[in-house]
């Protein structure tokens, strides 16, 4: 910066005049900075917090916000965590936080190897879920004054896969109720679940304090699910009511004992094939096959969805496609020799 030694026309004048302001400022602002922070204006104390903020670790940040989280939910957080650690050796500024990292964190994330198995690599899906935590943390870190803008907005989520998500008919759920089982419990469960749409976490933690009877409406269940925290009221069929025996204390689970294994999950495969079904059944199927079934059966997609429980449409209308490829499968079967 300079000045004019001897301004004599208007312009050099003004350069003078103009030029001493800005250079009064900046003389102004380091004065504040090493003498007197408690004159700052508020646009410079603003300044200054969002640098200090800017020095601290989003991935020590994240990590707190995983820890808040419960259950299946604080599970998939931790996974999250676990990769995001890896990619930036545990270290990454709020300041260093923009775009492009986010966007590199995305390729990470579709190219990098399971970390359950070396040989596979993630799962597109357990990626659209993991990079879903990295924007609701940035998203949060906004709110919080971490960031000066939300970046959670500026990045597209990656897109879900779609999923085959397998199912029973309903002539192979009649096989399965009279093919035996090892464990009669599992077996008790996991019909439950096809005649309610139930997870297993649900079913595992139901009380019989949850359960009631209304005259002339039938038997409901009133839960808070374990995954999305809602509670919800759930009617439930005299048939699925009866798989649950005799009542117990309000306090004592209907299905006590019910455990999640590889163990446990030998007996189902065990009790699938026995009943000469060769489809890739998990226990989760079992939801499938409620959501399927009422579709096929003519429910509306809405009260299915309320049903289920789910908050999105979007998640309910995945059955939807099932439904179609059995139609298509079912008008087929028509033969004509023409």
């Amino acid at each position: 910066m300079y000045l004019f030694d001897k301004a004599k026309n208007p312009v050099d004048k003004q350069h003078n005049k103009e030029t001493m302001l800005v250079a009064e400022n900046i003389r102004q602002k380091r004065e504040n900075q090493l003498n007197k922070p408690e004159v700052y204006t508020g646009f410079e104390k603003e300044q200054l917090k969002i640098r200090k903020l800017g020095e601290e670790n989003f991935v020590e940040y994240f990590k707190k916000l995983a820890d808040k989280r419960n259950s299946s939910n604080h599970d998939n957080w931790v996974s999250a965590y676990k990769y995001l650690v890896s990619f930036t050796n545990g270290r990454l500024k709020f300041a260093d936080l923009n775009e492009r990292f986010c966007n590199e964190f995305k390729e990470y994330l579709l190219t990098t190897k399971s970390n359950k198995s070396a040989k596979t690599t993630l799962a597109q899906n357990s990626a659209v879920s993991y990079f879903n935590k990295l924007k609701a943390a940035l998203k949060q870190a906004y709110k919080d004054g971490y960031l000066s803008i939300d970046l959670n907005v500026r990045v597209a989520p990656i897109k879900l896969a779609e999923t085959r998500r397998e199912y029973l008919t309903i002539e192979e759920l009649n096989r399965l109720i009279k093919t035996e089982c090892n464990n009669p419990l599992l077996k008790r469960a996991a019909l439950f679940s096809a005649l309610t749409g139930l997870r297993f976490s649900d079913i595992q933690k139901m009380i019989w304090s949850e359960l009631e009877y209304i005259i002339g409406q039938g038997h409901f269940l009133n839960f808070a699910q374990k995954k999305t925290k809602g509670v919800e009221v759930l009617p439930i069929s005299e048939q699925a009511y009866n798989l649950l025996g005799q009542p117990g204390k309000p306090t004592e689970k209907v299905f006590a004992g019910l455990t999640y294994s590889a163990y446990e999950n030998k007996h189902l495969y065990q009790w699938i094939g026995a009943a000469g079904i060769t489809k890739e059944i998990t226990f989760h199927c079992f939801r499938h096959t409620y959501a399927t079934l009422q579709l096929a059966n003519g429910t509306d997609i809405y009260t299915v969805s309320k049903l289920l429980g789910n908050r999105d449409l979007k998640t309910t209308q995945i059955y939807t496609k099932i439904v179609d490829e059995a139609k298509r499968k079912a008008v087929e079967k028509i033969k004509l020799e023409f």
